[in-house]
């Protein structure tokens, strides 16, 4: 297994990320593109000490961004929604 802090990018602390941890017990992650579902539940489940129920996984697309005259994109990114069981939490901020 590759280390964790390469399948597990980052957490997405965005307003609909926090409505869904809040209301589902589902937590966004921006993982690694080659990262599979596999990965990332054995990731989370070690990083976090939590059980995961599911993982779903979408490709974000790169924007197209005008920087003067010049046009460039973003890179494409993946992002992973787990679903924790019942009675399991994540708290990022550890307060």
């Amino acid at each position: 297994m590759k280390p964790l802090h390469e399948i597990i990018r980052k957490p997405l602390i965005t307003e609909k990320a926090n409505l869904l941890k809040e209301e589902t017990q589902v937590v966004a992650f921006e993982v690694a593109r080659s990262a599979n579902k596999i990965e990332i539940k054995q990731a989370v489940e070690k990083a976090f000490d939590v059980k995961v129920k599911a993982v779903n996984t979408v490709l974000q697309r790169g924007k197209v961004k005008r920087v003067g005259i010049n046009l460039g994109q973003r890179s494409n990114w993946k992002k992973a929604y787990v679903t924790l069981e019942d009675g399991q939490s994540i708290d990022f901020y550890g307060v």
